[in-house]
């Protein structure tokens, strides 16, 4: 417990001080921009809660390319001063395109903080709450299609029954292909199941077995 105080207290301070320095670093360049007094602290003000406002829309998942966008732009606000007053700018003779800048940037954090706030897309469930007429459409649809009646079962093809398994000693099937080489040297042909039947002597069964090895 006193660990994880210690590093949520870490993580405060450490917050504090980085905005306290981006506060201070945007209200100068407000400053030097020619916006004095109460103005110069507005803008600080402005760019944090234009920065929040498009973290939390990232957060919420809504829109997520506007939140992106607003968040760089906001971001680049926030660094930009903080660029700026580390020496790179001249802050006696800011140049006029930094002026625009600044003199245009409420406008820009107002459209931003609008689009962000107020572009809230509606819920699917406030969606069909507001149009009861298409889930009635939508209910009604599946009357409108024929109920066909379901494919007579394919009648099963009978099929069939294999012929036994005829064991067939392996010296009668060495024997068989040296009368069947010798059948195909004397006549040029194959020996067929008949002839090697009777050159063997065995049963048609056993024959075709071991035509079937040759």
């Amino acid at each position: 417990m006193r660990a994880q105080l210690a590093r949520i207290d870490a993580v405060l301070v450490q917050a504090v001080i980085a905005a306290a320095l981006s506060f201070a670093h945007l209200h100068d360049v407000a400053s030097a921009a020619g916006q004095d007094g109460w103005k110069a602290w507005a803008y600080p003000i402005s760019v944090d809660l234009l920065l929040v406002a498009a973290w939390r829309r990232l957060r919420a998942g809504d829109a997520k390319a506007a939140g992106w966008c607003w968040f760089v732009i906001a971001l680049a606000a926030s660094l930009g001063a903080n660029v700026a007053t580390a020496g790179l700018l001249d802050m006696n003779h800011v140049p006029a395109w930094l002026r625009i800048l600044v003199a245009g940037w409420p406008a820009v954090a107002f459209l931003g903080g609008t689009l962000l706030a107020h572009s809230t897309p509606t819920p699917p469930d406030e969606v069909r709450e507001q149009d009861p007429e298409g889930v009635d459409d939508q209910e009604d649809a599946p009357d409108l299609i024929p109920v066909l009646p379901p494919p007579p079962a394919a009648e099963p093809t009978p099929t069939s029954t294999p012929p036994p398994t005829v064991a067939v000693p392996a010296a009668l099937v060495d024997h068989a292909r040296k009368v069947a080489t010798e059948h195909h040297t004397r006549t040029g042909t194959a020996i067929d199941t008949t002839i090697l039947r009777a050159r063997l002597g065995v049963p048609m069964p056993m024959a075709d077995a071991i035509a079937a090895q040759l």
